[in-house]
C-alpha cells in the first residue's frame, strides 16, 4: 500500500526522484499516465493489468467510456527506475499536470500521484476546509 506525502524536483530533463519508500513497491519498472484533477497517476505492473482488465468492460457505445478510456491510455507510459531513482517523466504529461521544477508525490493506497507542488497546496487547502464533512457523506464507520 502506498501512503505518505514527499515533496520533490523535476531536473531540467524532466527526471525525478521517486521517493524511497516507493521504490521497492513500484519495482524497477512501473507505468505513469494521465490521472484525474490535473495530476499524474502511477501503477505497479500488476496494479496496471488489473485496471486494464476493468476498463475493458466498459461498453464502447458510451461516449463518455470511450472518453476516459482514450485519455487513461493514450497517455500511459512504462517508466523504470534509473540508478539513481529517478524516473523520467515524458514531456506530454509534464504538460499535462503542469509540473515544471516542483512537485509534490503522495501514496494514495493503489497508486502515487504526482503532483504540481502549488497545485497539489491548493488542492489540500481546499480539501481541508471540509474533511470531514467529505468523510461524514463517504465513509460509514468510525476512526
Amino acid at each position: 500500500m502506498f501512503m505518505g506525502e514527499y515533496e520533490n524536483k523535476l531536473d531540467a530533463k524532466g527526471r525525478m526522484i521517486v521517493p524511497a519508500k516507493f521504490r521497492q513497491q513500484l519495482n524497477e519498472r512501473f507505468i505513469i499516465t494521465r490521472g484525474l484533477d490535473k495530476c499524474l497517476f502511477g501503477y505497479t505492473i500488476e496494479e496496471w493489468q488489473t485496471i486494464e482488465e476493468k476498463l475493458k468492460t466498459l461498453p464502447m457505445t458510451k461516449r463518455d467510456a470511450r472518453k476516459f478510456t482514450r485519455m487513461f491510455f493514450s497517455g500511459a507510459t512504462e517508466v523504470e527506475l534509473d540508478k539513481q531513482g529517478r524516473i523520467n517523466i515524458p514531456s506530454t504529461l509534464r504538460q499535462y499536470a503542469n509540473l515544471d521544477k516542483d512537485c509534490t508525490v503522495i501514496g494514495v493506497s493503489n497508486r502515487i500521484e504526482i503532483w504540481d507542488r502549488a497545485a497539489w497546496n491548493d488542492f489540500y487547502d481546499e480539501s481541508e476546509d471540509n474533511f470531514e464533512e467529505i468523510a461524514e457523506d463517504l465513509i460509514d464507520f468510525d476512526f
